[in-house]
């Protein structure tokens, strides 16, 4: 598979997920957009009066998935299969590869390897318009909450991956501030509603904790 990330460093990593304009979703995203705007991440979370929780959680994930594509495609020439051989996040916390269909039993494999493999997975949930339905009037599945918990655990550990073993590189790169509003906003929103469970949260508890102790309620 080795061929895969010879072109890697040099360009982000997957192709942007945008929302249609002229949608409802577009203009979530832009009052999204808005209120982040104003500084205050507490506020820029929480589900605007009558909007459907299915579409903000959707708008949001959107977002997530966009900015940590960005992130990580700042550093993908240092996380290689030789610098990163397993996928952890930090020495006590390793992550296998399993997405419940081409994968059943979790694999071990490098953290460019599993992140390639976790945000293709992504990807192709997104595009998927039966669990996330773009155009107005087709409705969200059930189990809608479920499939965006798991999106959203699973893309944590990116995070939790950069922090752990490329943060020295951040730094140097001048992305710190960057990653860390953009960390800071993802946590707001999964505390807001509950899409991650604390024990998931474990490789930066100490972190979380700090970022938002500055701004507790």
């Amino acid at each position: 598979m080795s061929f895969l990330f010879g072109s890697r460093s040099s360009k982000t990593f997957k192709p942007k997920k945008n929302i249609p304009e002229g949608t409802h979703q577009y203009e979530l995203m832009k009052h999204a957009a808005a209120t982040l705007g104003s500084g205050n991440l507490r506020l820029a979370v929480m589900l605007p009066e009558g909007e459907d929780l299915n579409e903000w959680v959707a708008v949001n994930t959107v977002d997530f998935f966009n900015q940590i594509n960005m992130l990580y495609g700042t550093i993908t020439e240092f996380c290689t299969e030789e610098s990163c051989p397993i996928m952890s996040a930090g020495p006590k916390y390793e992550y296998h590869w399993a997405d419940g269909h081409t994968v059943k039993k979790p694999i071990k494999c490098s953290a460019p390897k599993y992140i390639d493999y976790l945000m293709t997975w992504v990807q192709d949930q997104l595009d998927d318009e039966t669990l996330f339905p773009s155009k107005i009037g087709v409705p969200f599945p059930k189990n809608f909450l479920s499939i965006a918990k798991t999106i959203l655990k699973r893309l944590f550990r990116v995070y939790a991956h950069i922090y752990h073993q490329h943060f020295s590189q951040v730094v140097q790169l001048g992305e710190e501030a960057h990653l860390n509003t953009s960390f800071k906003h993802f946590i707001f929103f999964v505390q807001e509603f509950s899409l991650i469970e604390r024990r998931e949260q474990a490789p930066l508890q100490e972190l979380i904790d700090k970022l938002t102790a500055k701004e507790a309620r």
